[in-house]
């Protein structure tokens, strides 16, 4: 078995949700692929026909800043522009704009991890309506039990005490 160029867990980190998809952006892969983040788009630009829409997209302003704000990066110095996102597809389509060795043997890793998280989002989903089937068949046998907890966890009215000064006994 080849040994990874990059860890998975690295090539998991830089896969972002972004409009509903799971993309790496242009400095990240740039990154892995061990050239310059100009150059990689360089590289896309020359070959445009090859990169549609559902492969690349660049990111708006309200979208970079959301990101600059979750990752917690300033906005002084850094990117001048706004990133390209590439979809998992467009990540396999650069393979073939890259012609280094490295870069054939980290889109490997980067399909690799891909189709991994696409398998764990399988599997919760088949657990998440196993667990739903489950409390649609028991929900009536459990019922007792349902709202017993559910009365536990309604907390008690406060005692109300009277206001100012009263009488021992009172």
């Amino acid at each position: 078995m080849a040994i990874d160029i990059v860890p998975h867990e690295i090539i998991e980190s830089k896969i972002l949700l972004i409009r509903g998809r799971k993309v790496m952006l242009d400095k990240d892969l740039a990154m892995l692929y061990g050239v310059e983040t100009k150059a990689l788009n360089r590289a896309v630009k020359r070959n445009i026909e090859r990169f549609p829409d559902d492969f690349m997209f660049q990111l708006i302003k309200e979208e970079f800043d959301n990101l600059r704000f979750h990752f917690g990066t300033s906005s002084w110095g850094g990117q001048r522009y706004l990133p390209y996102a590439f979809t998992e597809n467009g990540v396999a389509m650069l393979s073939s704009v890259l012609n280094s060795q490295r870069a054939i043997q980290v889109n490997i890793q980067i399909m690799r991890t891909f189709t991994r998280l696409r398998e764990i989002l399988l599997s919760h989903k088949d657990l998440q309506k196993k667990i739903e089937d489950m409390e649609k068949r028991y929900d009536q046998q459990f019922k007792i039990v349902f709202d017993a907890i559910k009365q536990l966890l309604i907390p008690p009215e406060p005692k109300k005490r009277k206001i100012g000064f009263g009488r021992e006994g009172e």
